[in-house]
């Protein structure tokens, strides 16, 4: 079986049993353990997995990590737990003690559900503040998939994990920043692009006026080149991406500095990876009675809704998909909902049937 195979059928378990753990001790033995076990580590041997390593912390002696991984005699991993329902932001400081008194390069900071991965790259010995790679086990990234597998013990290399830490750390870091200038470009910014295209002087009443107009440009940008992308993937034509529910551009001339122009609210409409890649696997499953590019969909801020040639009247499905819940939506011959609770996307292709039956009322 492969990895990332390995990897979705320990997500299931994971959301399969995560309701019935109330204690770190069943977090530890229902997730943690079977979880450090799929990398391959010998979980029940102690030359290998060591439970309750002593990390004396200056005058503090006995202190103990929960887990460490020894290799070639010495610890190169710290494993510190903290039950399923703990917020992990209020014990990252425990593991920072641990870290400086070992030879261990990384630590992991966990509740079964997210894993933080932390090494030293600010300063030799003393853990980062930030991990360099968190990884939430009921919605694991594509990318990140490559980057937990170099944890394995058949592969695991300090050396090739360490000089990746430094590269993952500021990615992670540079999309945060993205992420903020895409909802709210900062002055610098506006500035920036307003450079070469207005002259004007660039007082803080033309920042304001430009702000929801290059938070468009980026987010209709953004949109394009991935709808580009799905085009090319489908050989053709595809749905449409959506990044803020972006209306099509009118001829309205850009507002100079005397026009006054309002600010208009827009809904916070985000197409993620995974309702996309739903999208795709509905348009699979329905290509036996249609051709693919019948099926479109249009998103909302509550969920996806995929639909019959763009006609919200004749609607499929709809898929409302966060980190804590996700469910199918199958409308009967009324419109009335049934719901359908799903431990993941692929659980989608076990409703061809239904979901044909409601295509079919359209043709």
């Amino acid at each position: 079986m492969d990895f990332i195979d390995q990897l979705k059928q320990f997500s299931k378990r994971v959301e399969s049993m995560k309701d019935s753990i109330n204690t770190e001790e069943a977090t530890k033995t229902a997730i943690i353990m079977p979880f450090f076990s799929m990398l391959g580590y010998d979980v029940f041997n102690p030359q290998e997995f060591v439970p309750e390593y002593t990390a004396d912390v200056g005058i503090k002696k006995g202190e103990k990590v929960d887990y460490a991984i020894i290799k070639d005699g010495d610890p190169v991993i710290l494993v510190e737990c903290k039950s399923i329902s703990e917020n992990l932001d209020r014990h990252d400081s425990q593991l920072f003690r641990y870290f400086g008194t070992t030879t261990a390069k990384f630590a992991v900071l966990t509740n079964g559900v997210i894993y933080r991965f932390y090494t030293d790259l600010d300063n030799p010995n003393k853990m980062d503040d930030d991990p360099f790679l968190t990884v939430n086990i009921l919605d694991i990234r594509e990318n990140q998939v490559p980057e937990l597998k170099k944890f394995c013990k058949s592969v695991f290399d300090v050396d090739a994990i360490f000089s990746t830490a430094s590269e993952l750390k500021y990615v992670h870091e540079f999309k945060s920043v993205f992420t903020a200038q895409l909802n709210n470009p900062s002055d610098d910014l506006i500035r920036f692009f307003l450079q070469d295209c207005y002259s004007a002087p660039k007082t803080q009443s033309v920042l304001e006026k430009f702000r929801p107009i290059l938070k468009k440009a980026l987010n209709d940008l953004i949109s394009e080149m991935m709808n580009d992308k799905i085009k090319t993937a489908l050989g053709g034509s595809g749905g449409n991406v959506s990044i803020n529910d972006t209306k099509p551009v009118d001829d309205t001339p850009v507002p100079t500095a005397e026009e006054p122009t309002p600010e208009k609210k827009e809904p916070n409409i985000v197409t993620t990876e995974e309702e996309l890649e739903a999208f795709f696997i509905v348009k699979n499953l329905l290509s036996d009675l249609v051709s693919i590019h019948d099926i479109t969909y249009k998103d909302t801020e509550s969920y996806i809704n995929i639909l019959y040639k763009a006609n919200t009247r004749k609607w499929i499905c709809r898929l409302r998909l966060t980190d804590s819940q996700k469910t199918l939506i199958i409308p009967d011959e009324n419109k009335k909902e049934t719901k359908y609770p799903l431990t993941d996307i692929y659980d989608l292709k076990g409703f061809h049937d239904q979901l044909a039956e409601v295509l079919q009322r359209y043709l």
